[in-house]
């Protein structure tokens, strides 16, 4: 199997370090990242030791890479339309495209594998402006993804893969398919602990869930995850945003039956640690707002959802943006 991982930060750092022991891999990366792997390797620092996978090919242009069977696309969803328009030659007829975006993806509302309800088929301008991803990556392609594994890129070619092995993967009509059966044989060959799921949306929103709150307060305030819950007027400002998610998710067809309490508890089961949008916000990068209180907002506007803690939060986060990082 031909596997190419676009992006090679974090998260696609160590599926593609991984994948490169089983298979035929590459990464699609650029700059400063580009030139470390090709001069040292992509090196990725774990509990069990430094893996360094010096096998690993890797190019700038996806023509340089040819038409893969697979492509995981590893990048923050402010950086898809880019990845859309320039991965063209890496897809065949029968290329899959497994998705690990957080937030809410561009195939989320496709009407094309079944999808009803008051949303069905629209398209949210805050995700994929002007449809420019759907039209080069329709769902037809698409394996669904979510990852829960916590790494960080303290610099080029270098990731820090500090905790979690788990990968969910599922098509977006929950079909069994033979492309899903052998991405996650590939996968748990490489060392990955792989759900394959039949209700891949539902795995999705419940990730954007215990997102959707700290990830942004965390990047404004500086603070991480621990002190924020255990302040109590941030804490009930978190859980009335869940909840304003959680009935959005009832009217798409993404029920949560958790409280915003039981979420927080999870949250804190995995200790004090540090977003990955507080990372990016630490580095200048810019922050992934629109997949994630942007999309919330305008789901609630299509299924009639009033979002005012949502809408207070995208505020405030999209100010900090254009104060500090712009």
């Amino acid at each position: 199997m031909r596997i190419c991982v676009v992006g090679a930060g974090s998260i696609g750092g160590v599926i593609a370090s991984r994948l490169a022991r089983v298979t035929e891999t590459s990464v699609l990366a650029r700059g400063a990242t580009l030139a470390a792997i090709r001069s040292a390797g992509l090196r990725v620092e774990a509990p069990d030791g430094t893996v360094t996978a010096t096998t690993l090919a890797a190019a700038g242009s996806a023509a340089d890479l040819g038409v893969q069977d697979v492509v995981i696309v590893a990048v923050k969803a402010q950086s898809m339309p880019s990845v859309a328009a320039a991965i063209g030659p890496l897809l065949g007829p029968s290329t899959a495209v497994l998705s690990t975006l957080n937030g809410v993806p561009w195939w989320f509302l496709d009407a094309a594998v079944g999808f009803g309800g008051p949303a069905a088929g629209a398209h949210l301008d805050s995700v994929d402006p002007g449809g420019a991803i759907a039209a080069v990556l329709p769902v037809s392609r698409v394996i669904g993804g979510t990852v829960h594994l916590s790494a960080s890129s303290p610099e080029p070619g270098l990731v820090s893969w500090r905790a979690g092995n788990g990968l969910i993967i599922g098509e977006p009509d929950g079909s069994a398919t033979e492309r899903l059966g052998a991405l996650a044989e590939a996968l748990r060959a490489a060392g990955f602990d792989i759900t394959v799921s039949a209700s891949i949306r539902d795995d999705v929103w419940y990730k954007l869930w215990g997102n959707l709150t700290l990830n942004p307060i965390c990047a404004i305030t500086g603070s991480t995850t621990g002190p924020a819950l255990d302040d109590d007027l941030v804490r009930e400002f978190c859980s009335a945003a869940m909840l304003e998610a959680r009935e959005i998710g009832a009217r798409i067809g993404c029920p949560i039956a958790q409280t915003p309490e039981d979420r927080h508890a999870v949250t804190r089961k995995l200790g004090d640690f540090v977003p990955s949008m507080l990372q990016d916000a630490v580095a200048g990068r810019p922050l992934e707002l629109d997949a994630l209180t942007g999309a919330v907002r305008e789901l609630g506007l299509l299924v009639g959802v009033p979002t005012p803690y949502t809408d207070a939060l995208h505020g405030l986060a999209r100010l900090f943006v254009r104060a500090h990082l712009c």
